[in-house]
């Protein structure tokens, strides 16, 4: 992969990119969950860089794109990837989001309607505030001191146990938070939490226009990602995948199946477009 660094007034955010550089052509943009990093999709930009431009990013206050001050929004995310896509010439990406990746892409669709070519969430869940009961914003809004009172190698353990279900997916994300000081890594955690209450709270429409796929890890326990799935299939009817052996880093846990999901949905979208 080729890195590249885009600069905005607070820091410099890390991307990198695989893959033909066809004009027109498919691009396929990867946006990892909160305190992951562009690690967290190797086995995709591997797989799908032989045949699709590929794009992956260290979000800001993540991974390479430290230091980066925890002063911006979920629209900033957005805002920011966007300039990026911009600059590297690429107008309708398909996002492909795990858990906070998701919320991105959202984000993303909904300031910039009609811009996406599709939609893939992996272990995420609906930024609509209707998906919500108040006492949960209120919860996300209050993991600081949690997560602080957690003695730091217990807080590693739980925390690659907890995303993963096999070997290969917990020692990854053991490595990605080996990566943090133990108080960056629970203020990075906590400001996410609090920024997706800001996000939900805003009561905005986040409508998907364009083609999506929810893929879920049949065996997640990050929250309640496992029951707002089904019911974000149920009330909009985006298809829904169970990844097998999976937790909530199931593009790690089982990539061959996640990739061959994406293959699908990329083949159906090239059908609807023909």
């Amino acid at each position: 992969m080729e890195k590249h660094a885009y600069t905005t007034e607070l820091g410099t955010v890390h991307y990198w990119t695989a893959g033909p550089r066809n004009p027109g052509a498919c691009t396929l943009v990867f946006l990892p969950g909160l305190t992951a990093d562009h690690t967290l999709f190797d086995a995709q930009v591997t797989h799908f860089s032989h045949v699709y431009r590929c794009i992956v990013w260290d979000a800001p206050a993540h991974g390479e794109s430290r230091p980066y001050p925890l002063d911006f929004s979920l629209d900033d995310y957005a805002l920011i990837l966007h300039a990026i896509l911009a600059k590297e010439d690429v107008s309708r990406p398909v996002l492909v989001g795990q858990s906070l990746g998701g919320y991105v892409a959202q984000a993303y669709g909904d300031i910039f309607p009609g811009e996406v070519a599709g939609f893939v969430s992996i272990d995420s869940a609906p930024l609509k505030r209707s998906y919500y009961p108040k006492w949960e914003i209120v919860a996300l809004r209050h993991t600081k001191g949690m997560y602080l009172s957690i003695p730091w190698g217990l807080l590693k353990r739980w925390g690659s146990f907890g995303t993963a279900e096999t070997s290969r997916g917990r020692a990854q994300m053991r490595a990605m938070m080996d990566r943090y000081e133990r108080r960056e890594y629970c203020e990075l955690a906590a400001y996410g939490y609090l920024m997706l209450a800001d996000a939900i709270d805003a009561c905005r429409p986040y409508a998907i226009d364009c083609p999506a796929l929810l893929l879920c890890g049949e065996f997640d326990r990050a929250g309640d990602v496992r029951p707002l799935n089904k019911k974000w299939n149920k009330v909009e009817g985006i298809p829904l995948v169970w990844v097998p052996r999976a937790g909530h880093n199931s593009n790690v846990d089982n990539p061959e199946f996640v990739n061959s999901q994406i293959e699908h949905f990329l083949h159906s979208i090239g059908r609807e477009n023909a």
